[in-house]
């Protein structure tokens, strides 16, 4: 194995420019003479509109230009596009309605873009923008999923009068019904997982650029998926080939599923800096990113669980009404469909499992992916159920899980919902977690905390989540407009040095040094002589881009055939110098040789001769070693784990404290330990932060957004965590080349229900039988005080 290969754990390379503040974010790309837009926006959840007057505001200093919706739509652009198109149950389509950039006479969201001002600065548009007249006309709003899902609530859109965009069902419901019919027990829960806003370190923002000479549009943004992003603003919004627009994603500071999509932003500086001529730029600040940014989760959840005499699962039943916003994002359809109802049954066995869809518009900004789309919310349904039964049925949770988990001996197994589940050990997961959390120890634990006066109490969560994706044909077969595949492209330079194009997007998960160890195992390079590119369409191949934990999984294998092509064709090359034939070169350790003898020549020279004397031949030989892969997935990827936390609560405060969590994971082969480690514990952190402070919160009446600064909008803090144990038992994937499985939502997958199932146990002590997160000091207080009185 190389040095620098797969399985060790190089430090990231990327951190260096990053910790020495020399990281090129999209708003270090804002050069001197650049427009800046400010955006007008709606300040209420519902009301018609009409731009009385923007006169004053053109006239005001360092003004270039005030544009508005009914601008947009004379000018011809198109609406924002959607990647999933799905079918409801009965056949019908997904109503989607039209989202243009900017509203044109209804505003439906508090923050909907209304107008925009250009200027010379940032602080020019913003006066300006006072100086526009609009007459608001303010009526009913359903800002809340809540409050949209009631018979009689506002309607959104005058098409759906209850607010219904889709319904959609997966599973066999009278095999379901048929299993609760000869139940011997049947638990119910009722569950809601609620709003929360993604924060990315770095806002959004758009930088665009309109060269006249060549009627070409260039989008600079912080997003995770440029060639997606080009692709649908070329067809979809300005009409164009994708030969006439490029999208550039630099570093970005953070996506999580929030910048995996088209936004209005994008396209109002695009269309303002062809219109003007000039260079546009939108700097989006924390506030506007409470407002416009894509909220996730939010669903309402009826789960059901039946359970035969001897506690054998035999069927869940569960009903998802999940909010989508004013407009459907273009995942959202999605996320509470596909990704989240195949997720459902988890590590165990079920004879059958039926699951029953609604998506709801309400007044208030889109909501669509975020890490962990789906699968999280599913984990937390299934997880909270069955510590639900277990109460219920007085049974400790965790025999309860080990009585129904899926065996190695098992496997592969085909779960209830037809998800194929091909390797994993989840027994062993569940035994290594409870002892590196000691379990034996809790209660004493337990009995010192109460002593203290403070309730202690323990969660477990499993999960079996797919990632990746499927084929691109059986994508498409469910309502996919894209594929499934990724590229890579690898180039070897005369002097031996290589350049790796990927198709997917690096923005905090390390692929410039994941990926260049990939390299290092089959060639043997340097790793430092590895340069990895990506995010930027006029520079790298048509590739998908970062989400879903698909890197390793997809990219990870594209990288290998591009690779071998070029070990194939260099073999051939080093055959020439070395006067022997093909199938008797090998490349060990950065070096071609005749097998069984110790004739060899470096790998650099290989590339020197690829590029000057040695390149033409009678056998076929070419000039050049710059080969492209493509890799299809072949089925999804199932990473498994079993994650345990403790939490510690404060009676006479509510405050709760993380004590302890660890993480046991089989995410496949891992191509850097040290990453993959930094990996789960930010998902961890992020899924700590639902279950105990964050939270997007809505006025019902009015539809202000309440929680739209960090002063009400919490975060988690290092000072608030403890440490996350993490440790790995890997089993190898069988569905792609690499054996990865995928690490990136691993923490978000867990998190959520382990902490909440101990939130309750520790409560439970007092008598609380039920708690939907978040557990913040208020909600769990009036818990405990609901009890006692």
């Amino acid at each position: 194995m190389a040095t620098q290969g797969i399985g060790v754990s190089v430090p990231r390379r990327e951190d260096r420019r990053f910790i020495t503040g020399q990281g090129r974010y999209v708003g270090d790309l804002v050069t001197p003479g650049t427009l800046h837009a400010f955006i007008l926006r709606s300040p209420y959840a519902h009301a018609g509109i009409t731009i009385e007057d923007i006169g004053e505001a053109q006239r005001q200093p360092g003004v270039v230009a005030v544009l508005t919706g009914a601008d947009m739509v004379a000018d011809g652009l198109g609406v924002l596009p959607l990647q999933w198109d799905i079918q409801s149950t009965d056949g019908a389509t997904l109503w989607k309605p039209p989202m243009f950039a900017m509203a044109t006479d209804t505003a439906r969201f508090v923050g909907h873009p209304v107008a925009v001002v250009i200027a010379e600065s940032d602080a020019n548009a913003r006066d300006a923008a006072e100086r526009i007249v609009v007459d608001f006309d303010e009526r009913p709003a359903a800002a809340t999923l809540e409050t949209a899902m009631q018979p009689g609530a506002p309607s959104v859109w005058g098409g759906r009068p209850d607010n219904t965009s889709l319904h959609w069902t997966n599973g066999d419901e009278a095999a379901t019904q048929a299993a609760f019919d000869s139940a011997a027990n049947v638990v119910a829960l009722d569950l809601v997982n609620h709003r929360i806003a993604p924060m990315a370190i770095e806002p959004r923002v758009s930088v665009a650029r309109y060269d006249a000479g060549r009627d070409h549009l260039t989008l600079v943004s912080s997003c995770q998926l440029p060639h997606e992003v080009q692709r649908m603003m070329a067809k979809d919004v300005f009409q164009v080939p994708e030969t006439r627009l490029d999208v550039i994603a630099p570093d970005v500071g953070g996506g999580f599923g929030m910048k995996s999509y088209i936004y209005p932003e994008d396209v109002i500086t695009l269309w303002a800096a062809r219109r003007l001529g000039r260079d546009v730029a939108w700097v989006g600040d924390r506030t506007e990113a409470f407002l416009g940014d894509s909220g996730a989760r939010d669903h309402i959840t009826s789960a059901e669980l039946a359970l035969d005499s001897e506690h054998r699962f035999l069927a869940m039943r569960v009903g998802i009404t999940a909010n989508m916003g004013a407009y459907l994002s273009q995942h959202a359809a999605a996320v509470p469909t596909i990704y989240c109802t195949f997720v459902l049954p988890g590590p165990y066995r079920f004879d059958a499992t039926f699951v029953d869809v609604r998506t709801v518009f309400s007044h208030s900004a889109p909501l669509d992916a975020y890490r962990g789309a789906g699968r999280s919310e599913a984990v937390y349904v299934t997880e909270r159920l069955i510590d639900h039964a277990a109460r219920s049925l007085a049974i400790d949770p965790v025999e309860l899980r080990r009585h129904n988990l899926v065996t190695p001996e098992e496997l592969p197994y085909m779960t209830a919902l037809g998800s194929r589940l091909d390797s994993g050990d989840a027994p062993a997961l569940l035994a290594r977690a409870l002892e590196r959390s000691d379990q034996d120890g809790f209660a004493v634990r337990r009995d010192a905390a109460r002593n203290e006066g403070k309730l202690l109490g323990r969660g477990l969560a499993m999960y079996a989540a797919n990632c990746g994706g499927c084929s691109s044909e059986n994508a498409r077969s469910v309502g996919a407009q894209v594929g499934s595949w990724e590229s890579a492209r690898l180039q070897i330079h005369p002097s031996g040095a290589a350049t790796l194009f990927v198709g997917s997007h690096n923005h905090g998960q390390g692929h410039e040094t994941s990926f260049a160890q990939l390299v290092v195992e089959k060639t043997g390079l340097d790793l430092d002589a590895i340069e990895v590119v990506f995010g930027d369409t006029s520079k790298v191949q048509r590739g998908m881009g970062t989400f879903a934990s698909r890197s390793a999984v997809i990219c990870g294998p594209a990288i290998g055939v591009a690779t071998e092509r070029v070990i194939e064709k260099a073999k051939r090359i080093a055959a020439h110098l070395l006067e022997a034939s093909d199938g008797d070169i090998e490349l060990v350790d950065g070096r071609f040789k005749i097998v069984g003898t110790d004739r060899s020549v470096p790998f650099a020279e290989v590339a020197q001769a690829a590029y000057t004397y040695a390149g033409f031949g009678e056998d076929g030989r070419e000039p050049g070693l710059d080969e492209t892969g493509f890799y299809d997935p072949e089925d999804f990827t199932y990473p498994f784990g079993a994650h345990i936390a403790e939490v510690e609560i404060d009676a006479a405060t509510g405050s709760t404290r993380l004590a302890r969590y660890v993480a046991l994971d089989d995410i496949g082969v891992e191509i850097n330990p040290l990453i993959v480690e930094g990996q789960i514990h930010g998902g961890v952190v992020q899924g700590v932060g639902q279950a105990l402070m964050e939270a997007m919160l809505y006025d019902n009446e009015s539809g202000q957004l309440v929680t739209g600064s960090f002063m009400d909008y919490e975060m988690p803090r290092a000072d608030g965590l403890c440490a996350i144990e993490s440790e790995r038992i890997a089993s190898r994937c069988t569905t792609n080349p690499l054996g990865a499985k995928g690490a990136g939502e691993a923490g978000t997958f867990a998190a959520p229900a382990a902490v909440t199932n101990a939130v309750l146990d520790a409560m439970a002590m007092a008598g609380v039988t039920h708690f939907d997160m978040p557990a913040t000091p208020l909600r769990v207080w009036r818990a405990l005080q609901a009890v006692s009185d």
